[in-house]
């Protein structure tokens, strides 16, 4: 995708709201200051160590605490590294760019079709959050090209995000119930204090179901009310965008006589048919023995998403290819989740007279909250300090254990309390642009042009997750840890 010269839309001045102008005046703010996301980790890793001595631990107790922690979450880092990628190849198949091209048909109207891509993305996120980032951008560039809807590309950009904007945490691919279901994802200082919790008391609570079914309903109809009508909307032609670029089939494909003796396996779906034949049997055998929950196991769901990859793009060479070009996306990931690792080690492991640091945290919210009020000052200290971690599984590590021994303490459903997190933590995607930047890449947008969309959708968002999780809450029973 390239871009022409671009033309700046008018967002400032008296043609511009006033969410609108304080969403930008944030974004840019942000952009100026905000650094980037391993740095935020590093900063609270010497938060915690200052938390630590002032709590009387020993300096030597706080660094076996980093080192031994720094690689406990490995395999999980690497299955999170895994999703994000596949979720690039599956999205970047031929048969989704056919099922896309036949879904940007369906749209009437520019106002109609945000709503529609933000109701895709939601829906799509229940499965797999990367799917749905890259696919819902892939749509928007689809329908843009549609002129005589006259889409305001801003908004469809933002409309693309909701997935991980809003609901992506409550459906199977939240990293942090993948996590509680596995205990060999989860730092083993942690198992003492959440034990394992299945999908049964996490993504398949009819009080989650019923969170996901509200905020996707209101995230449409925002999207709907606040897109630009078709005198006012700016599309990607008025901004200067050049929509399209040669698919992955396109580009790598050869025609028979351009292929030499030695490529030829690559090109034929004979290893493709090999491999997917074997692993439908073994995936048939795993949920024949599970049922539905075998994919909360999060080796099991990045196998069945590797195989729909390799069958998508039916030839080697093409998955290969995805793969290659999805790989940079996980760069962050690699080194910052190990020091998410150690954050939770330091919290737990070095002890002073009165405990660890995690338990005098978890103590100041059993003194300012109580068992119903919990689950809301969960969500709001989680939603505030996932602006500066942007991170649903390395930071449910950091607040694991003091949030947990909170809920422990006062009697509150593990498993909703996850959810809680789960909720929480994507409402400060909708004004941090960390997130905002794979999709960004595909539409040619900048943060500042989407922000003040997404913001409104977070100011309205805020208040009604707030209510739904003191409300919700209510209705569920606490049950001790089971442990492993």
């Amino acid at each position: 995708m390239t871009t022409a010269t671009r033309v700046e839309p008018a967002v400032s001045g008296s043609d511009a709201g006033f969410l609108e102008r304080m969403a930008l005046a944030i974004t840019d703010w942000s952009e100026r200051w905000y650094p980037d996301a391993f740095v935020f980790a590093v900063m609270a890793i010497a938060v915690v160590a200052v938390g630590c001595l002032a709590i009387g631990a020993g300096p030597v107790s706080i660094a076996l605490a980093f080192g031994e922690g720094f690689w406990s979450i490995i395999p999980f880092t690497l299955q999170v590294c895994v999703g994000v990628v596949i979720g690039f190849v599956v999205a970047h198949s031929g048969p989704a760019a056919w099922l896309i091209a036949r879904l940007a048909m369906a749209p009437k109207t520019g106002r109609g079709a945000v709503a529609y891509v933000a109701f895709v993305s939601m829906a799509i996120s229940l499965f797999s959050w990367t799917i749905s980032l890259i696919f819902s951008g892939l749509l928007v560039q689809a329908i843009a090209r549609r002129q005589e809807l006259r889409m305001d590309y801003r908004a469809g950009g933002a409309a693309g995000y909701m997935g991980i904007g809003a609901t992506w945490a409550l459906g199977i691919s939240s990293a942090a119930a993948q996590m509680q279901a596995n205990p060999a994802s989860l730092p083993k200082a942690l198992i003492p204090i959440t034990g394992v919790i299945s999908f049964n008391e996490t993504i398949f609570l009819w009080q989650n179901m019923l969170m996901a079914a509200v905020l996707i309903a209101v995230t449409t109809i925002i999207a709907y009310w606040t897109a630009p009508g078709p005198t006012r909307a700016k599309t990607a032609q008025d901004l200067g965008i050049e929509l399209g670029g040669a698919s992955i089939a396109e580009r790598v494909d050869l025609k028979p006589h351009q292929i030499r003796p030695g490529e030829w396996l690559e090109y034929s779906p004979l290893p493709t048919i090999l491999v997917v034949a074997l692993g439908a049997v073994w995936l048939w055998m795993e949920f024949s023995s599970k049922g539905i929950l075998a994919i909360s196991n999060l080796n099991t769901y990045n196998f069945l998403l590797i195989m729909l990859g390799l069958l998508l793009h039916w030839r080697p060479r093409r998955f290969l290819v995805a793969v290659a070009e999805g790989v940079p996306a996980v760069a962050g990931v690699l080194f910052q989740f190990p020091l998410y690792g150690s954050i939770a080690y330091m919290l737990i492991q070095p002890k002073g007279p009165g405990g660890s640091l995690a338990e005098l945290v978890a103590g100041i919210f059993v003194q300012v909250s109580s068992q119903g009020l919990l689950p809301v000052t969960l969500a709001i200290y989680s939603a505030v300090l996932g602006f500066f971690l942007p991170s649903g599984g390395g930071k449910w590590i950091v607040e694991a254990p003091y949030a947990m021994q909170a809920a422990n303490d006062l009697k509150v459903h593990l498993g909703w309390m996850v959810q809680v997190y789960n909720v929480a933590e994507a409402l400060p995607n909708l004004i941090n642009p960390f997130w905002m930047l794979p999709i960004l890449g595909i539409l040619g947008l900048k943060a500042r042009e989407v922000i003040g969309f997404t913001c409104t959708q977070f100011l309205i968002h805020t208040p009604l997750v707030l209510l739904m999780v003191w409300l919700l809450g209510m209705t569920l029973t606490y049950h001790p840890p089971i442990m492993p």
